[in-house]
């Protein structure tokens, strides 16, 4: 039997809500947690929390997350050749069980005209991206606006697609 003398676990910080990689840190986005350290994980300790606050993140970072100092400094995310580009979705386009961190495909919908038959165009390939944030539309429609992480030539395509578009949610 092995007993353990004392208390082993230290104060740490982790983050208490969302922040954007380049967002300022505030007191609000930071709490602290007592964890057992392991000396080849370098976390930042509770009580550098003054020295924390108002640098910023160089990557997103998600609620309950430990923070390590290489975590932050200027923003590099997204990286080089990728964007993050917001997509607004009809209700019904949405798959249940989207999250942030999940890889979907967006798929262009066929436009109907008056008669309700599908109008002639070449339907573009799907574009495939990792979900970064999911938020209710405020217009009142049901809308989702779904943030993606993508190929910077597929951001750009997404972004001036000028139709309607639908996920499918796919696995890693």
């Amino acid at each position: 039997m092995v007993q353990l003398q004392g208390d082993a676990r230290i104060q740490v910080l982790a983050i208490a809500r969302a922040v954007a990689a380049g967002q300022p840190l505030t007191a609000d986005d930071l709490k602290a947690v007592r964890i057992v350290p392991d000396p080849s994980v370098p976390l930042v300790k509770a009580v550098e929390v003054d020295q924390v606050i108002g640098r910023s993140p160089a990557v997103p970072l998600a609620p309950g997350t430990l923070l390590a100092e290489s975590q932050l400094g200027p923003a590099s995310w997204p990286a080089t050749g990728q964007a993050v580009v917001a997509a607004v979705f009809k209700p019904g386009a949405v798959p249940a069980g989207l999250a942030p961190g999940s890889h979907a495909l967006v798929v262009t919908v066929a436009k109907s005209d008056v008669t309700g038959t599908s109008a002639a165009t070449s339907t573009p390939q799907p574009v495939a991206g990792t979900v970064v944030d999911i938020t209710e539309g405020t217009d009142g429609t049901g809308t989702t606006i779904v943030s993606l992480l993508l190929a910077r030539a597929d951001a750009t395509k997404l972004a001036g697609a000028g139709t309607d578009m639908s996920l499918v949610l796919v696995a890693s």
